[in-house]
């Protein structure tokens, strides 16, 4: 099987990831045009709910999987790996039947939490849960393998299945109300990730160098220890996305109670909603495809490093991580505020949301490190101090939350600053744990280096700003004002070093023009 080097596979992930992040917003596109934002605040609505479902019943597996595989392949234990496959198929089979069986049950009850329509898309979108709980497993094996071709195949035909069948299922089921719109948009969904499965299944079957099925359940009676090592991190690791995944469950149905209190109707908090999460909050993650693809790779790496004692390595992989981290974010951050009334008008009709963009870019520049943070915390056994990070900044969300929202004077505004507040605090949060358990810190020379870069890029902006105004502005003036600040900043960053020669010469189809 093919192993690649970190920035090999970070590669990898980020071309898969800017694919699919591209066919996602076309597909965001699609949603918006044809059901418009009252739909796509359905939508959104009932997401929360599949991810709290999902995080459950994988029960944060596909993080532990990664580490101790990587731990295995380190020692070079075919035992182990087989171990840690069958403890993690039986495990997410048996929770994905719970769980797609209790959501199901409780879907007309949390319907009527937010806005009761949202039942139909709750109940379309329940049997994506064994689908995705199988495929993380895989997906999880694969990383530990430190082989992301399979991962980055499988995200690119979800996606493409998806964008090709959402508006089919949407004019098909329009008709019947903008519900069962939502509800046709959940089953592309659901299409998507069965397809990618079977994808899935069809590589690790050509690539396995074991076999699941033979003395299968002998493996799992002789794998309590091994059930033990993967719940000493899926536990907290699924604390982590358990909050996450609460917080996001608990937040719409916040948002509409906190926003009736200020006095706004149950049809135009949906509307802010769904220009909140479905318009805005999509840019603001951006670039996180490379963040993700960043994290991905880093737990396999770290957990490598660290089983052979490499702590020079480890440090090393956390700055690097960083680093190109906040290079990927700090342009995405710039563009979004200077330029959010052109960017949205352009791709869905409206400029409404780009109050949103204004305020919370500044604050998401934080976001785009938090992931790498994360992994590194969870790859060196602190998924438990990752998990409280999670937790205090989830409290502090709901307290702000609850007390703007319902104050008119801010309204939606305060949901944005809420979750902008918790994007800070859990970033800085887990800079302190790292801090604490291996004496991690931020170089104070790339601080000042991330500063130069961030005023030095506004400033550039600004003035391609101005020479857009001075224009006819139209889309085409747009695209070449954006390529020629993001020349600009790729100039910059091999300036200031966010990005290295050496970095460079690691990657086989570039080290030849370097």
């Amino acid at each position: 099987m093919t192993k690649q080097s970190f920035l090999q596979g970070t590669l990898i992930l980020i071309i898969a990831g800017m694919i699919t992040r591209f066919l996602g917003f076309i597909n965001r596109m699609v949603l918006a045009r044809f059901m418009g934002e009252e739909g796509v605040g359905l939508y959104m609505m009932a997401l929360p709910t599949l991810f709290l479902v999902m995080t459950l019943t994988q029960l944060g597996l596909p993080v532990a999987i990664s580490k101790r595989v990587a731990e295995a392949e380190a020692r070079q234990d075919r035992v182990k790996v087989k171990k840690i496959l069958t403890v993690s198929l039986i495990v997410t089979g048996i929770s994905s039947v719970v769980f797609t069986i209790l959501m199901i049950a409780s879907s007309p009850f949390i319907a009527t939490l937010t806005d009761k329509r949202t039942l139909y898309p709750l109940i379309a979108i329940s049997p994506i849960i064994p689908i995705t709980a199988v495929s993380a497993v895989l997906k999880g094996y694969f990383q530990g393998k430190q082989n992301m071709k399979p991962q980055s195949y499988t995200l690119v035909i979800e996606q493409i299945v998806r964008i090709t069948s959402v508006a089919f299922f949407i004019n098909l089921l329009l008709p019947y109300g903008v519900e069962y719109a939502a509800a046709g948009a959940m089953f592309s969904v659901i299409l998507g990730e069965f397809v990618s499965l079977l994808v899935m299944i069809q590589i690790f079957k050509r690539k396995k160098t074991i076999k699941i099925r033979y003395r299968f359940f002998a493996y799992l009676k002789a794998s309590k220890h091994t059930l033990k090592e993967l719940f000493s991190i899926a536990l907290p690791s699924t604390g982590s996305r358990l909050i996450g995944s609460i917080s996001n469950f608990m937040e719409p149905i916040l948002v509409a109670q906190s926003l009736a209190i200020a006095g706004i109707s149950s049809n135009m908090a949906t509307k802010q909603y769904g220009e909140l999460t479905g318009f805005a909050l999509p840019l603001l993650f951006l670039p996180t495809f490379i963040t993700n693809s960043l994290s991905i790779a880093l737990v396999p790496s770290i957990s490598e490093a660290d089983a052979k004692k490499h702590d020079r390595l480890i440090h090393y992989r956390i700055h690097q991580s960083i680093r190109i981290s906040f290079a990927s974010g700090a342009i995405a951050t710039i563009v979004l505020t200077l330029f959010s009334v052109p960017i949205l008008t352009y791709m869905y009709g409206t400029g409404n949301a780009s109050k949103f963009l204004v305020l919370m870019a500044p604050f998401y520049l934080l976001l785009y490190i938090a992931a790498p943070l994360q992994s590194a915390l969870q790859a060196l056994d602190l998924a438990r101090p990752a998990m409280w990070n999670s937790l205090i900044g989830a409290a502090c969300k709901f307290v702000v939350l609850i007390l703007l929202a319902s104050n008119p004077n801010f309204g939606i505004m305060g949901v944005a600053i809420a979750m902008s507040v918790s994007v800070v605090l859990v970033t800085l949060l887990h800079l302190v744990s790292l801090r604490k358990a291996i004496d991690y810190a931020i170089p104070f020379k790339d601080v000042v280096k991330m500063i130069l870069l961030l005023v030095s890029t506004w400033l550039i902006g600004e003035l391609l700003k101005t020479v857009y105004i001075s224009l006819n502005p139209n889309l085409i003036t747009l695209l070449l004002v954006l390529i020629g600040l993001g020349g600009i900043y790729v100039i910059l960053l091999f300036a200031l070093r966010f990005i290295t020669k050496e970095e460079l010469k690691q990657i086989p189809f570039i080290q030849k023009w370097v």
